[in-house]
């Protein structure tokens, strides 16, 4: 297994509310991490927000003694939820942070993975394919038939998310599970490379990478050519690869 992380600040923004993790070897009773999360709130709220959530996350998926993935995941996510909210009770420049998040774990040839909010991951081998669920307005308007997939991406109220860590005291987590084939390559990413870079020139990228290292940088290089409007947080994993993995 290989893995490579990185965030970028982006062309517009000043502050990096964009976080991520990657571990190839054990985490508690899981053998390996990835997550991504992308902090909201006021400048200190939001970098606050994405740092607290994934690094209390990994804590608590260590101490962890729930049995099986979803139950780890579950439980440590529900927990950091609540960690969250007591933590920006108790201080004003904190109120109303949260962040989106996707943490997933790859056990033999199967992917597990929890998403809340529109922080993505896609599977990509002969096409790409987005298997996580974006908990958006807009999303919410394509399911009900309100605009067209196509005119998603451009909407004016694209970034209002439904779903968030820290949004009530009961988050609503959506799990999957994917069985993996030998070739499979796994992109987790923030809104800040999905909006802007199409899937089409993800999938190009990823294919034509030299290695995880390479495939992030130029994801990343990507986002910031075509505006760079957000922070970019980019997770790449080649489940099957041998190697050590590497983390910026």
């Amino acid at each position: 297994m290989k893995a490579f992380s990185m965030t970028d600040v982006g062309k517009k923004r000043e502050v990096n509310q964009d976080y991520v993790y990657v571990s190839t070897t054990p985490v508690g009773n899981i053998p390996n991490l990835f997550v991504v999360a992308d902090g909201m709130g006021g400048h200190k709220a939001g970098d606050f927000a994405s740092r607290y959530t994934v690094e209390t996350l990994k804590q608590e998926i260590e101490n962890s003694k729930e049995d099986g993935p979803e139950a780890v995941m579950r439980k440590a996510i529900q927990t950091v939820n609540h960690k969250l909210m007591e933590a920006a009770a108790k201080d004003v420049k904190l109120e109303g942070m949260g962040t989106t998040l996707v943490a997933a774990t790859v056990i033999e040839h199967t992917l597990y993975f929890a998403n809340i909010g529109d922080s993505r991951l896609y599977l990509i081998n002969q096409e790409i394919k987005q298997l996580s669920r974006d908990h958006s307005l807009v999303e919410e308007m394509v399911r009900l038939g309100g605009i067209k997939p196509e005119e998603a991406r451009f909407h004016r109220d694209k970034n209002i998310i439904t779903r968030a860590i820290g949004g009530k005291e009961e988050v609503e987590i959506d799990f999957f599970e994917y069985h993996l084939k030998k070739d499979d390559v796994i992109l987790m990413c923030t809104d800040g490379l999905s909006n802007m870079v199409e899937n089409d020139e993800l999938f190009r990228i990823v294919q034509s990478r030299r290695d995880v290292v390479d495939a992030v940088e130029k994801l990343i290089a990507r986002a910031n050519d075509n505006g760079g409007k957000d922070n970019i947080g980019v997770v790449v994993v080649e489940p099957f690869a041998g190697g050590a993995e590497v983390s910026l």
